[in-house]
């Protein structure tokens, strides 16, 4: 990845602004500038077309998982030290690469809000490349979940703010959830325990279908319990555009599984690809299942995207953000069975 043109790259930063909530960071009063998945890494060239430079598109410019094409983890555009200056400076995302045998203070810090908001910084001081190399290896999960939690949380940040009101009263009265859906969205279908919400235009179609399931054991949260039952909602309620197609999980690549905790309930993660049985659409999607211990039910939210021709990675993580968003109503009483069963562990 080669350094680009400062001029065009000064030009596009002045005009692209994201509107977003501040969040209190030093009396920071200046917006955020730059496209969502922009890093900006402020690295000299020498060292940028080296290992260092290496090391860092390896991490943060690697393949996003789980996407019809090879799309990066985020957009990395090096800028020198000695142009970083205020046009750069208020870009929503920044690592800052400093390697020099004159560095007192040798680390990693994770900085929010220092030049505008809400704004994610990363600055990693090292005396040499080995030592970076070794400060950077250790801190990769982190620098990665950081900048990953940022993007996420401006996403939440703006769609508790600007969110489809009808869906959320729909999802609170008749589905005992909230959840914060971006403006467009409707509602395509409305059954028991299963409710479609869709966004379509001409080029780009984004999609969350909410249902819950009883819980009987663990294995609900596993691939092969979730998948089934996915698959069955799916082929009854999503139709395709051609008569027998109908929506489905692609089953000839593996899905990317994770346990995890949502809101502290027990949870369970999961990406892959969709396709239209009998048809040729298809594109990738990220599901989250979460347990309502004292409803006895488990609560799924399944988000996808299809846009062909056209790159997939922030339409995905505008849903996921969505998803995200879900919330029991009757969380309180789960926090409580929530610690009373960690408790007895």
């Amino acid at each position: 990845m080669k350094f680009m043109r400062l001029g065009i790259y000064f030009f596009a930063a002045s005009f692209i602004f994201l509107t977003a909530c501040q969040s209190g960071g030093g009396g920071v009063s200046k917006n955020i500038t730059g496209r969502a998945g922009e890093i900006v890494v402020v690295v000299n060239e020498d060292v940028w077309e080296g290992n260092v430079g290496s090391i860092v598109r390896n991490s943060l410019a690697q393949e996003h998982v789980a996407l019809p094409q090879d799309e990066p983890l985020f957009d990395l555009i090096p800028v020198p030290r000695d142009a970083f200056t205020n046009v750069f400076r208020t870009t929503r995302n920044i690592l800052q690469v400093r390697i020099s045998s004159n560095i007192d203070s040798v680390g990693v810090a994770f900085q929010e809000n220092i030049w505008a908001s809400p704004q994610a910084v990363v600055t990693i001081q090292a005396k040499n490349e080995q030592e970076f190399n070794d400060l950077y290896q250790k801190s990769n999960n982190k620098i990665i979940s950081f900048f990953l939690k940022a993007e996420r949380d401006r996403l939440f940040s703006n769609y508790s703010k600007y969110h489809e009101s009808g869906i959320y009263n729909v999802l609170n009265e008749n589905f005992g959830v909230t959840m914060n859906v971006a403006p467009g969205f409707q509602i395509a279908e409305q059954k028991d325990d299963f409710i479609w919400l869709r966004y379509e235009t001409p080029e780009v179609a984004q999609g969350i279908i909410l249902f819950s399931y009883p819980f009987v054991s663990d294995s609900a949260f596993t691939i092969d319990y979730q998948l089934a039952i996915r698959d069955s909602l799916l082929k009854a309620n999503i139709p395709g555009p051609t008569e027998g197609s109908y929506m489905a999980t692609e089953r000839r690549l593996s899905q990317i599984h994770n346990i995890t905790k949502h809101n502290g309930n027990y949870a369970a993660e999961m990406r892959g690809l969709w396709r239209l049985m009998n048809d040729y659409m298809g594109g990738p999607y990220v599901s989250l299942a979460q347990l309502d211990f004292e409803n006895q039910r488990v609560v799924t939210a399944f988000g996808y995207v299809y846009a062909p021709g056209k790159d997939k990675r922030n339409l995905l993580r505008q849903v996921e953000a969505m998803i995200y968003s879900t919330r029991l109503n009757n969380q309180k009483n789960n926090d409580i069975l929530n610690r009373q069963l960690s408790l007895g562990e």
